[in-house]
């Protein structure tokens, strides 16, 4: 009784496990994506520093829900658009698990190169 208990719960935080990594990895390419396209918005030709905000917006919407936990922090430049952003993902297991692996939190930045006009 008490080794089937046991192998019930291991079976259990291994599919925990599972479903937090493949909820982070999801999120990782979901999240660089979103950034990479608000970054494109602000370096492009018709962009500049007023686009930010649309650019945010876009982000927001690409991702749905999760889009209401990213946070944006840019740094534009002559030549350079720089945007980090930061994400929590919700957890699927207890935080000392969720930590050490490095699945609690996305956190991305892209740097492009402005479009001029010639």
């Amino acid at each position: 009784m008490i080794s089937s208990i046991f192998g019930l719960f291991v079976v259990l935080v291994l599919l925990l496990l599972a479903v937090q990594v493949v909820y982070d990895l999801y999120a990782t390419s979901a999240v660089t994506a979103a950034a990479y396209d608000a970054a494109r918005v602000v370096a492009g030709a018709d962009g500049g520093p007023s686009a930010i905000p649309v650019a945010e917006d876009g982000a927001r919407q690409a991702l749905g829900r999760y889009g209401e936990r990213l946070e944006f922090s840019w740094a534009v430049d002559g030549d350079v658009v720089q945007l980090h952003v930061t994400a929590t993902n919700p957890g699927f297991l207890p935080a000392a698990m969720r930590r050490p692996l490095g699945v609690d939190a996305v956190d991305r930045t892209v740097r492009l190169r402005t479009e001029r006009v010639r």
